[in-house]
């Protein structure tokens, strides 16, 4: 999780030394960690719980290597072609989750480069995934929680099922649910997404499953993160808040 002590070194060591857009980054960072940390406190939430994904499918491979020069080390991707395309590029020493929806036929292409997935919502996929991988893969189970047509994963009342039928998976992990809140400024909307999201995670790891400890969750992205984190989100996938977004960062200047 965040580790404070190195993120005081950094601020106080390292900034002079950073490029323009690396300084941004780390300015970004720091502003997240604050706004964590206040989250927690609200709450009354134990410190430093709560692990940052940097989402890097709107930027460059060069952006996304000053994220990790800027002391990111989780690094979210939602395609295929873009994961494999900056994992060969930077070659670095850092977390790789992919956050998209997975097609079965894509599995190949991605099971054994990455650290997490997000996105399990079938059997289809967990069974693709035991075939190819060639270690246990650490997934979160995504969880459709608002009903909306557009969101693809699990119903709430279909998430205890589903992991009771990944028991004889030895390549599927259960870490933990994940899901994403409707886009709307109604912050009710968002929390009672969230709380029923944890609601389920309890549920699931008070069954003792070896396979399933489902004891995070994936939830709060850069809008509604704060809200997420109040309501136990231990990983949070954040992109534009914390390294832009190049297309629009070159549509604005084009303006």
């Amino acid at each position: 999780m965040i580790n404070q002590a190195l993120l005081v070194t950094i601020r106080e060591t390292i900034v002079v030394k950073l490029g323009k857009t690396v300084t941004k980054i780390l300015t970004n960072l720091n502003k997240l960690n604050d706004l964590i940390t206040a989250a927690e406190t609200r709450v009354n939430r134990e410190a430093n719980n709560v692990q940052i994904i940097a989402v890097t499918k709107e930027v460059s491979v060069e952006r996304t290597q000053e994220a990790i020069e800027a002391g990111l080390t989780h690094l979210g991707e939602n395609r295929p072609e873009g994961l494999n395309g900056k994992i060969a590029s930077i070659q670095a020493n850092v977390n790789w989750h992919y956050i998209g929806s997975l097609q079965t036929r894509k599995v190949k292409q991605v099971i054994n480069s990455i650290d997490y997935l997000h996105s399990l919502d079938r059997l289809s996929l967990a069974e693709e995934i035991e075939k190819r991988a060639e270690k246990p893969v650490k997934c979160f189970i995504q969880v459709n929680v608002s009903g909306e047509e557009s969101k693809h994963g699990l119903r709430m009342e279909e998430v205890l099922p589903f992991v009771e039928s990944l028991k004889s998976f030895a390549k599927v992990q259960v870490v933990g649910l994940m899901t994403m809140a409707p886009n709307t400024e109604d912050e009710a909307l968002i929390r009672s997404v969230f709380k029923q999201l944890k609601q389920c995670q309890q549920q699931i790891a008070e069954q003792g499953f070896a396979h399933a400890p489902c004891t995070e969750l994936s939830m709060g992205m850069s809008n509604d993160f704060e809200i997420a984190v109040e309501e136990g989100a231990t990983f949070v996938r954040v992109g534009t808040a914390l390294v832009g977004n190049e297309r629009g960062e070159q549509d604005e200047h084009e303006k």
